[in-house]
């Protein structure tokens, strides 16, 4: 999608594009939070088409880097906890702050469970060196195509801001929680995997030594 503009912007590293995104997205936040609407929705699509064109441009031009992938998540960490923040301090409903608030912990609780998750993948030599992304992103039931979707409708009607923060937050909840569920579960069956491989090999090991003393023994 985004490939008809690399050659465009291929001219910029792509630590640069990460950190213009990262700027589009707080100016967005802070238009949201006077009530500028039209002009955070315009900053956050820009910021959205800019995060597509940063590892896009990496990749083009041979510059991808697990620094890159580890900043340009850090500034998509912050612009997604801002543009909530900026919605509810811009908007008149009187009683947004508890959805803002439980948004942004379904967020952290969201974050907690695929980070470490993916963690885990690494530390078990399951990680993203057959991924595009630099590490491996387990998938979930909101993901980045979901968030930008209620990030646009939150921006574009901020009328119906409360029930949009109410939803988003049900579905990252719930998404976090089912990621957590198949997380135990491959890690069990992961856990009981290698326990079967250990002791295979043990006894193999264990026959090449009693296979040996018996060797040894013969006159």
């Amino acid at each position: 999608m985004f490939a008809p503009i690399v050659d465009v912007v291929a001219s910029f590293p792509p630590l640069a594009l990460t950190v213009i995104g990262l700027v589009m997205g707080l100016a967005a936040a802070v238009a949201a939070a006077n009530g500028l609407w039209w002009l955070a929705l315009i900053l956050f699509i820009a910021n959205r088409i800019i995060d597509g064109l940063d590892g896009e441009v990496a990749r083009a031009t041979a510059e991808a880097t697990d620094e890159g992938g580890y900043a340009d998540m850090v500034a998509d960490t912050i612009v997604y906890a801002a543009i909530p923040i900026g919605a509810g301090a811009g908007s008149d409903i009187g009683h947004i702050w508890p959805f803002v608030a439980v948004l942004v912990a379904s967020f952290y609780v969201n974050t907690t469970a695929w980070a470490y998750l993916a963690a885990l993948i690494e530390k078990r030599g399951r990680g993203a060196s057959q991924h595009a992304t630099s590490i491996v992103m387990p998938p979930g039931l909101v993901e980045g195509a979901e968030t930008v979707l209620f990030f646009t409708f939150m921006l574009a009607f901020p009328g119906w801001l409360d029930w949009t923060m109410g939803v988003m937050a049900a579905a990252v909840g719930a998404g976090a929680g089912l990621r957590f569920a198949s997380g135990v579960r491959w890690l069990g069956s992961s856990d009981g995997n290698a326990g079967r491989a250990g002791a295979r090999q043990d006894s193999i090991e264990q026959g090449s030594v009693e296979q040996g003393s018996v060797e040894r023994g013969r006159p």
